[in-house]
């Protein structure tokens, strides 16, 4: 009887003690230990949808749509609930071989097992459709609704807009914790990739009862957890759309870039690297062969020529040239000098001029592009000083503008210290300053800074930060944002001075090119011809208009376009039309017209042009 009661007391006390170790056992998992599993128990009853936000759309500077979203379908997979026996009845059905199911599915249990993963991104309704209805036999499988970039204006814009793609590794490392996935798409080019943040939006959740084989059964706690997507922000532009599909449409079948700005904002009105590329080839996927044009072609259609293109200015740079002999002092608004045709120094075989000008003050030397007078001012100005006026004006810098930097060349301007780096000390001497003079030789410039100089003349000595964006609002919250940018430089110039380089300019128009003059517009401009290495010459040109109230600066760039007064200052004339007027008076212009479009080089009229 004793011994009976001692093995019941111990019984007792072995099942209280088993008891208490069970009870707190489940307190630390309930109470201490709760964070630690609760996402993970809940997840094999709740599943978490993303619910993906509309991407901001794009408009122009008239509030025109030119970039919004159509609906697209990702095919999703859960590894955990995936069943490996279906492989071949979905791989058929997406029409892909059975390995590469598996290896998708493989990369997908590697970022989550528990979390839906993209299995295939933007599938065709019709297998979206047929993969539904073996839905029952396929555990683990779903989809999710996104939107993808539609396009609606004639103007590519693609320099400008960027695209949209799938995320790659790199990307989705760096940015795993902002709720980016496998086979999501990002902004990989432009303004798309630029402002990512937020054009993307913010997205959303909603949590799902699921059964056994991961098939949605109800809403969790019916929405109660759920957070709604918010989309990206819409983006308002400086460009006009007009004016950019007649500058694209002018560039047909040319290497170049132009770039428009408001020379009294910095807002960019026009903006096209050519060639470009259709931005719809990144909705879907690109065939093998768009690829390779894309990225191997020697017209390099990727390449952004208004940012990275450097090439020597030529007469375009002799502005500067002037304002910086005037207010240097090296010579006075009477200051003749006298043009037979060449410089003397080099005794009319090295510096040469186009014609004899005879006697020429500043303003006639920038009418006639007298290139013996621009030699003299480099003969008297050192290449320390024209380093610093360029820097004054942009030059030898990366502008800002609302695009990556790393899509933004500094150029060159030289000064003594490369000189004696490249050629050696003592080894250069002022018939190299000279050349400078003329816009040739080493100085490199883009068409982006060139026009923030342009427009530093026009608008009486302000320097521009160019800026693409003019606000952008979220469409939920009616919130608007202006990006940063840096403040606008008054540059330290006589107004008598600047208004001598204005009236040269505006005199090249007036009285030499005149087939250059918009029709009812007075606009002042500088052509420009420049050596390139690479076949025939660039044309170039500068201008603004109108000329007593200038509202559009514009840079242009032809490679190897031949005379500046013909293909880059016609095709610059258009654009500066199209934007003022809003159309084109094409009444007895037509020649003008097909001359841009055939690329002829020569001066329209003997002698006319200048280089």
């Amino acid at each position: 009887m004793d011994d009976t009661r001692l093995r019941f007391r111990i019984f007792s006390v072995f099942t209280a003690l088993l008891v208490g170790v069970l009870i707190l056992r489940l307190a630390q998992l309930q109470i201490v230990d709760y964070s630690d599993h609760s996402g993970e128990s809940r997840s094999n009853a709740v599943k978490e949808q993303r619910v993906l936000p509309a991407r901001g759309m794009f408009f122009d500077r008239s509030g025109r749509l030119l970039v919004d979203n159509t609906p697209g379908y990702n095919l999703l997979v859960t590894p955990r609930y995936f069943d490996a026996g279906s492989t071949g009845q979905l791989a058929a059905l997406m029409g892909i071989p059975d390995s590469v199911l598996v290896g998708r599915v493989a990369q997908a249990r590697r970022w989550s097992a528990f979390r839906p993963s993209i299995l295939q991104g933007d599938v065709p309704f019709d297998m979206l459709s047929q993969v539904l209805e073996q839905r029952h036999r396929l555990p683990g499988i779903s989809y999710e609704l996104f939107q993808k970039r539609r396009y609606r204006s004639e103007a590519n814009m693609s320099h400008v807009l960027g695209y949209v793609r799938e995320i790659g590794d790199s990307d989705l490392r760096a940015l795993r914790d902002m709720g980016y996935r496998p086979g999501d798409h990002i902004g990989s080019a432009g303004l798309e990739r630029q402002y990512e943040r937020d054009v993307r939006g913010q997205v959303g959740s909603a949590f799902k009862m699921v059964n056994i084989r991961g098939q949605v059964v109800q809403d969790y706690l019916d929405g109660q957890e759920d957070a709604p997507a918010f989309s990206g922000y819409d983006v308002h532009l400086t460009l006009d759309a007009a004016t950019q599909a007649l500058a694209e449409s002018l560039f047909t079948d040319k290497r170049g870039g132009l770039i428009a700005m408001d020379a009294r904002t910095g807002g960019v009105l026009a903006f096209h690297s050519a060639p470009d590329y259709p931005l719809e080839l990144f909705t879907g996927t690109i065939d093998d062969e768009a690829w390779r044009y894309l990225t191997t072609s020697p017209d390099k259609p990727m390449f952004n020529r208004v940012t990275q293109a450097a090439f020597m200015p030529g007469s375009t740079f002799k502005p500067l040239i002037a304002l910086m002999a005037l207010q240097e002092g090296v010579i006075s608004p009477d200051t003749r000098f006298y043009c037979p045709g060449y410089h003397p120094r080099g005794n009319g075989r090295i510096f040469k001029c186009m014609k004899p000008h005879g006697s020429v003050n500043v303003v006639e030397a920038i009418r006639e592009s007298c290139n013996t007078f621009f030699f003299e001012m480099m003969r008297r100005i050192d290449v320390n000083t024209l380093d610093r006026w360029g820097h004054q004006f942009g030059f030898e810098e990366k502008a800002h503008i609302d695009l990556s930097q790393r899509e933004v060349a500094a150029g060159l301007i030289p000064d003594s210290a490369w000189y004696n780096e490249q050629l050696g000390e003592g080894r250069w001497n002022e018939g190299v300053a000279m050349n400078l003079g003329v816009g040739q030789g080493e100085i490199l410039v883009t068409p982006l800074q060139m026009v923030r100089y342009v427009a530093a003349i026009a608008n009486g000595g302000t320097l521009l930060t160019p800026h693409l964006i003019d606000y952008m609002a979220q469409p939920e919250t009616a919130e608007r944002r202006v990006p940063e940018r840096p403040a606008a430089e008054q540059l330290t110039i006589n107004p008598a001075y600047l208004r001598l380089v204005q009236d040269g300019m505006e005199q090249v128009i007036s009285e030499k090119a005149t087939w250059l003059q918009i029709p009812g517009v007075t606009s002042a401009g500088k052509t420009g011809t420049a050596q390139n290495p690479r076949g025939e010459d660039d044309s170039l040109f500068i201008g603004y208009a109108p000329a007593d109230d200038p509202q559009i600066a514009i840079a242009v760039m032809v490679e190897n376009g031949g005379s500046g007064s013909g293909n880059a200052g016609i095709l610059a004339m258009f654009v500066m039309e199209q934007y003022l007027k809003g159309r084109v008076d094409m009444k007895g212009r037509a020649f003008l017209w097909k001359q841009v479009l055939d690329r002829r080089s020569e001066p329209l009229a003997t002698g006319a042009g200048a280089p």
